[in-house]
């Protein structure tokens, strides 16, 4: 079956906010602000939900929170629901969400990546509708370094479109922003340098298939469950197989080890064609490297493993469509991601 795509943005149409895991301070609610004037310059609507507070590790009741965004996802009002960031137990609403109910609505896009991932990722397996990983919405308002796009780009190109993106070489090594002192900030600030990485070989890759993954903390948690039946979506939505992307938040060397060893075992990459690794800041371990740790755990697989793509945790972001047609691309002439909304 095909995979179904949201209808793209125009201007004046609707976008939701809602936090369907951790919310918003007081103290950050001015970034909050930034956040939401930033797509409204662009000609947005923007509507902000009840599910917001931040004054605990959820922004409300599981049961609220899932409402909340079901009600958003199946609004023909409402055109995206973008979070303001992740969080930790995002997991709590997948028995709650009303899939039968989102899965007959229009699509809609549902844009985030983090904790979103143990959500976006089973609403495209489960619903075959495509979601947008990509920078949450307090992320929005900086500036998008030369060869990627933001979450606003993608969701607003027509149906069938194809954009490609390259990595710019850099990115963020030290420290983070306080929204709480600068909640204006739009330079982000990329001090180091470094480009793709394949970890299993030498040689160049040219490789298809249909994107889909997230991250690995979370994703580890719902593999091999009906929330994340890799395999049964390959041979429902991907006949050419898959691209699997999967990126490390925080989590040292040995833990990401034992995910992904669950995650292969479990049947996650059996449909890869080529497995993309996101860079990550996660410690190493005493005696094995983030890297190493994935070559531990997935070059069984036998398939290319591309790392350092600006997919995860360590800006800038290189959004991804779970659901559509990529194909990467790393010569010793040519670096790219091109993705086709079909």
């Amino acid at each position: 079956m095909p995979i179904r795509f949201p209808q793209p943005l125009l201007p004046g149409d609707r976008i939701a906010v809602t936090s369907p895991s951790s919310g918003v301070p007081e103290n950050l609610r001015k970034r909050l602000d930034v956040a939401v004037r930033t797509v409204e310059d662009r000609g947005f609507e923007v509507v902000l939900g009840r599910c917001m507070d931040g004054s605990g590790h959820v922004s409300a009741p599981a049961a609220e929170r899932a409402a909340e965004l079901t009600g958003m996802l199946t609004d023909p009002a409402v055109r995206a629901v973008v979070p303001p960031w992740g969080g930790e137990t995002a997991i709590d609403l997948l028995p709650l969400l009303d899939w039968d109910r989102i899965r007959a609505a229009e699509p809609t896009w549902l844009v985030g990546f983090s904790d979103l991932s143990t959500v976006m990722t089973p609403l495209t397996l489960r619903t075959g509708i495509a979601t947008l990983h990509g920078n949450n919405l307090m992320d929005t308002p900086y500036e998008v370094p030369e060869g990627l796009l933001s979450w606003l780009d993608v969701v607003s190109l027509p149906a069938g479109g194809r954009f490609a993106q390259t990595p710019p070489d850099r990115h963020r090594v030290n420290g983070w922003v306080d929204y709480a002192e600068f909640p204006e900030v739009r330079e982000l600030v990329l001090d180091g340098r470094g480009t793709w990485t394949r970890l299993d070989g030498d040689g160049g890759l040219d490789v298809e298939g249909r994107l889909v993954g997230g991250c690995v903390e979370t994703l580890c948690n719902i593999a091999g469950t009906p929330y994340g039946d890799v395999p049964a979506f390959a041979r429902e939505h991907a006949p050419e197989g898959l691209l699997v992307y999967v990126e490390a938040s925080g989590d040292d060397a040995y833990t990401i080890c034992r995910n992904l060893h669950g995650m292969r075992l479990s049947g996650f990459f059996d449909a890869a064609n080529a497995v993309l690794v996101g860079r990550t800041a996660a410690p190493d371990g005493r005696s094995l490297t983030q890297h190493e740790a994935v070559l531990d755990a997935l070059g069984p697989l036998g398939v290319p493993i591309l790392a350092d793509v600006e997919c995860g945790h360590v800006p800038p972001y290189l959004p991804i469509v779970n659901g559509a047609l990529g194909r990467v691309v790393h010569t010793a002439d040519r670096r790219a991601l091109v993705q086709t909304l079909a």
